[in-house]
């Protein structure tokens, strides 16, 4: 008779508690905002204003338009025109897929300059705890940092945790476009670190434009730190699920397929940030070239092919990554599925040799970067596999770095 300490359904269970246990450790990994108590949504309430707005005597297209028709529309103004929607539909303009994207970094430096009052002003809100009123420090200075001269932010909405997304390098005359895509206990406050810089996202995306031009001065290539999309976040199963991933998928093909020219685009996908990828990749455009993800709990897909891409799929994980202990499994929506690194999975398999623990591989000086670098250049045959049979390499063109 069958022992009922080795039972297949007890070692399932087994297997959930594991998971359940290390993602909710995943979940407590960074900040936790407070801010679930605001009514209002600003950017809702922008875009409902410009829905109602009109220009020249004409009403504004639909927000939700196609990139390519408000690309057109915003073609037909003249920049005093573009000026005016900027600083009347902040919020609007600023998110809106489709608009030139210097006039999205004008829009959401005034819609920052908003907030950052809204912020200062809560700071000395009697009505709030000293919690709420800390709370309001916080974010006052987090906008006064992005607000600092010459930086390119993409998007912004400041309901809730908050989302956000910032250019490195000129998005308009790249050649190759990169973007950052990060993992849970993603938001506003923790978009920038001081301390640990390279585990959040301004530090890996920086870090990465910084390697390219390294790799390759002569291609024009820019970097967006997305962290456009709410991650999951505190104690809950959240991380365990793909129901973030979901929608964080929706928007992030939207942000691909509004980027400007037709460069090739590369995605680079941070733990849980790699499952959204996963979720993502079979909606995504024919110009993303490349899906590299690192310290992945899995992409909710058996095998590569299954992903349904067109794109090169390159996975990694250095030997010290906690994540290496996740249950590589997804039984009834938990868990992401088989380890991106397994010889089954099918993925190229790249190496991170130098980069230590979860969140090293956008430190400078790792083969890690090094490796996302040639890859964001194009210069496949420059990458280091992680084992000696260059697998990694099979069937790829690109010229070698020098």
């Amino acid at each position: 008779m069958t022992s009922f300490d080795t039972s297949p359904q007890l070692n399932v269970w087994r297997a959930l508690l594991a998971l359940a246990v290390v993602f909710v450790m995943l979940a407590t990994g960074g900040w936790t905002a407070v801010n679930s108590h605001r009514a209002a949504a600003p950017l809702q309430a922008s875009r409902s204003a410009w829905e109602h707005g009109r220009i020249a005597g004409h009403r504004l297209p639909d927000p939700d338009s196609a990139p390519s028709r408000l690309a057109h529309f915003f073609a037909t103004l003249d920049a005093g025109q573009r000026a005016r929607l900027a600083h009347r539909y902040p919020l609007a303009v600023g998110n809106m897929n489709g608009a030139p994207v210097t006039l999205r970094y004008q829009a959401n430096r005034i819609a920052l300059e908003k907030q950052r009052e809204v912020e200062r002003k809560r700071m000395h809100d009697n009505r709030l705890s000293t919690l709420g009123q800390q709370d309001a420090g916080r974010r006052m200075h987090r906008y006064e940092a992005l607000l600092q001269k010459g930086r390119k932010i993409l998007a912004f909405d400041p309901i809730g945790s908050g989302r956000i997304a910032e250019v490195f390098g000129d998005l308009d005359k790249a050649e190759r476009i990169s973007v950052v895509v990060p993992g849970v206990d993603t938001d506003l406050l923790n978009f920038q670190r001081t301390n640990k810089k390279y585990s959040a996202p301004v530090g890996m995306a920086r870090s990465l434009y910084a390697a390219e031009r390294s790799a390759d001065p002569g291609t024009r290539t820019a970097v967006i730190a997305w962290a456009d999309y709410t991650a999951p976040s505190g104690l809950g199963m959240d991380a365990a699920t793909a129901m973030r991933a979901e929608e964080g998928a929706v928007r992030l093909n939207a942000l691909v397929r509004a980027l400007p020219g037709s460069g090739e685009v590369a995605l680079y996908c941070h733990s849980y940030g790699s499952v959204l990828c996963g979720v993502a990749a079979r909606q995504l455009p024919s110009r993303v070239s490349d899906i590299a993800v690192a310290g992945s709990p899995g992409m909710r897909a058996e095998k590569a092919s299954n992903l349904h891409t067109t794109a090169h799929v390159w996975a990694m994980r250095d030997s010290d990554d906690w994540i290496q202990d996740v249950p590589y499994l997804e039984v009834g929506g938990l868990g992401h599925g088989a380890d991106p690194v397994s010889k089954a999975f099918g993925a190229r398999v790249l190496s991170a040799a130098d980069a230590k623990g979860h969140t090293g591989y956008f430190q400078p000086g790792t083969e890690s970067l090094r490796n996302f670098a040639e890859i964001g250049v194009g210069a496949y045959r420059a990458v280091h596999c992680a084992h000696d049979d260059d697998a990694c390499r099979t069937g790829l063109s690109g010229a070698a770095s020098a």
